[in-house]
């Protein structure tokens, strides 16, 4: 299996290939090959093609790593693959290839020409690229090969190498303990909001936004997990809570169910004010995308069909709501903003009760976060000094509240629950409001580019009749 990489280097063209042709790394340069140039003149035949075709600014080189799995080939045959790559995909691109021995595993350098020396083409490089070209090709040299690779099930995203050899040496990483955590977190909890108490209790920090964060105490930055699966998403939680974690982690359920609203059977509308215009725009944007009117189309239009889906949204969103008019966009603003005023003000309340007992809560935490330390420290382990004294200041405070630690626990998983809600109804209540000034200051350049797209029609029209 080929974990790949690339990166793109705006200079050090000399410095990337000296540091790819290393002889201490590629056994005294026996591990390395050329395509289009020789290894001897590299930085200035790939300086020479970008003078020719005046194209010396911007990113210089693209640099791809190709990381293969300890002991699973041999140098020779890294080379040969990187090689079979840069044929197959680097096709008029001069690169320079060093496979390196000087870790435990092996790994192909390969930095090529930004500029293509027969077209004068600069390559780009994006996330389609990468996926469909880069790493598909990869993947298929590797089966070729008899090497493994990156099933469909595993992860689609790309993962740190560390994080990969962990993986292949059968050693925990940071995101599979969390996940591991957050599955007994789920079977354990009775509603979110206990689930939030429960990550805490295991030593987590949380962090409550567009998307669920968690780290440990100590760590500097967050984890999204919700990022890569969507049962770690505060409604894929949510679902997993209330009983189906089994058939989701089985496949068999989605994490997330996406229900349309059930809407009775209706006669067709006519279509009058913001709708109609939508129904005319999405027509115009439908035919363009099908190529169906005359190439002499402004790129902004072109530009315009890639976001057809977010005007379906919109559109969507004007019908639900009943919007028409201008004034009616505006009253539902100001129902939308009072809504939102009012969930503030009901979290902040809540936020305030949090607060008060914000002291109560961690300690709580600490006391079940630091039992597994204060039991190493009592049997005599030594390091644990600071954990035990954090763990019994924690004891502590919670006996001189005077508040039972059940009710305590009972009363901090509610207004997590209630703080989880809340959240949950103010990005959607803030969602609208954006919906909303997206569709008003869309609404004039929609108008321009019908008036212009019905211009250029009848222009059209015109020239057919005198042709006839």
């Amino acid at each position: 299996m080929a974990v790949t990489k690339i990166l793109a280097r705006r200079g050090g063209l000399s410095q990337a290939i000296a540091y790819v042709l290393n002889g201490d790394k590629t056994e005294e340069q026996i591990l390395t090959a050329a395509q289009g140039c020789l290894t001897s003149t590299a930085c200035h035949a790939m300086a020479a093609v970008k003078q020719r075709w005046n194209k010396t600014d911007g990113v210089q080189l693209y640099h791809v790593i190709q990381s293969f799995r300890p002991g699973e080939l041999s140098p020779e045959l890294a080379l040969e693959i990187a090689r079979e790559f840069a044929r197959e995909h680097l096709l008029g691109y001069q690169a320079i290839i060093g496979v390196h021995t000087d870790r435990e595993h092996i790994h192909a350098h390969i930095v090529f020409n930004s500029v293509n020396q027969f077209t004068g083409e600069k390559y780009h490089s994006n996330a389609q690229s990468y996926y469909q070209q880069i790493r598909g090709i990869s993947d298929r040299l590797c089966r070729e090969h008899g090497l493994s690779v990156i099933m469909a099930g595993e992860s689609a995203k790309a993962i740190s190498y560390v994080e990969w050899l962990r993986r292949s040496k059968g050693q925990p990483t940071f995101r599979s303990m969390l996940e591991a955590d957050l599955r007994a977190a789920i079977q354990d909890a009775n509603d979110l909001g206990h689930f939030f108490l429960l990550m805490e209790h295991m030593g987590y920090e949380i962090h409550h936004g567009d998307r669920l964060g968690f780290r440990l105490r100590g760590q500097e930055r967050f984890q999204y997990p919700g990022r890569r699966n969507t049962l770690f998403t505060e409604d894929g939680i949510r679902a997993a809570i209330q009983g189906n974690l089994a058939e989701i982690e089985a496949g068999s359920r989605p994490a997330v169910l996406s229900r349309p609203k059930y809407r009775p059977y209706l006669a067709h509308p006519k279509y009058t004010g913001f709708l109609a215009l939508y129904v005319h725009y999405l027509y115009l944007l439908g035919k363009i995308g099908q190529r169906q009117y005359p190439p002499r189309m402004t790129p902004h239009l072109r530009q315009e069909v890639m976001r057809f889906e977010q005007y379906r949204t919109q559109f969507d969103f004007l019908r639900e709501n009943e919007i028409v008019t201008q004034a009616d966009m505006d009253a539902f603003q100001t129902r939308t903003e009072e809504s939102l005023a009012k969930l503030i003000k009901r979290r902040t309340i809540l936020n305030v009760r949090k607060k008060k007992r914000q002291k109560l809560y961690t300690a709580l935490a600490d006391v079940e976060a630091l039992a597994p330390s204060k039991a190493l420290y009592e049997e005599g382990l030594t390091g644990m000094e600071a954990e035990f004294e954090r763990y019994m200041e924690a004891v502590a405070l919670l006996e001189s509240s005077g508040v039972p630690r059940k009710r305590l626990t009972e009363e901090k998983a509610e207004i997590y629950e209630q703080l989880a809600e809340l959240n949950r109804e103010i990005r959607a209540e803030r969602q609208k409001l954006k919906l909303c000034h997206e569709i008003q200051n869309q609404v004039p350049v929609m108008e321009q580019d019908i008036q212009r797209t019905e211009e250029h029609q009848k222009e059209v029209r015109e020239l057919e009749y005198r042709r006839r």
